[in-house]
């Protein structure tokens, strides 16, 4: 009796794993609405932004976001590329924004969040 409840479960268990593997079928995908709202990056400017005070990824990176995203126009902040993986070696972000972006109330923000020291790279 045992034996004959492993084959079915193991015969169920193949089952499940080759509806996982096939996916969504052709028909429930064609039929399936498509959302096209997105921002056109061609409408975005980027600056890069010198961080100083920054001091970890995992805490003062997130407030320093989050901060920026306070900004009406800021679209998105990403951490700059760093050179070793888990250390900040490059303390920048990249500010990706729209048309009329205020860099001085950016600015004014970071300052009040405790990043002075906060200057334009480029």
């Amino acid at each position: 009796m045992r034996g004959a409840a492993y084959v079915v479960a193991a015969i169920a268990a193949v089952g499940i794993m080759l509806v996982i593997a096939k996916g969504p079928s052709e028909e429930s995908s064609t039929n399936a609405p498509t959302s096209t709202i997105s921002t056109p990056a061609e409408n975005l400017e980027t600056l890069t932004l010198s961080v100083p005070e920054m001091h970890c990824q995992f805490a003062c990176f997130p407030k320093v976001k989050e901060t920026l995203e306070q900004v009406a126009t800021v679209d998105a902040v990403e951490l700059a590329e760093q050179k070793e993986e888990g250390v900040l070696d490059n303390k920048q972000v990249i500010v990706k924004y729209k048309s009329g972006f205020d860099l001085d109330e950016a600015l004014g923000l970071l300052a009040d969040a405790g990043y002075g020291e906060t200057e334009l790279v480029q």
